[in-house]
């Protein structure tokens, strides 16, 4: 299992067009990707749940990775976090 945190510094925070991106690349692989805020924790795959957690510019959130591909999944979330949010 593979676990990284990171703030978010998207101004808007997760909204629907890094949600749905996120989304896209959770599937890619075959680890279950999960995303936790505030206690609160779902599926990345799931749009309507990462859009409903209320993850705002300066929230922490904590991305766990498991699986058969979860080195590989892990880093390249941690790359598309940098990247978009």
């Amino acid at each position: 299992m593979k676990t990284f945190q990171y703030e978010i510094t998207d101004p808007i925070g997760i909204h629907a067009r890094p949600a749905g991106q996120l989304v896209k690349t959770a599937k890619a692989f075959q680890s279950k990707v999960m995303v936790e805020h505030n206690g609160k924790q779902t599926e990345a795959t799931r749009l309507m749940s990462l859009m409903g957690m209320g993850i705002r510019h300066g929230s922490v959130v904590t991305v766990t990775v498991e699986g058969p591909d979860e080195e590989a999944a892990a880093q390249q979330l941690q790359a598309f976090f940098r990247e978009t949010l």
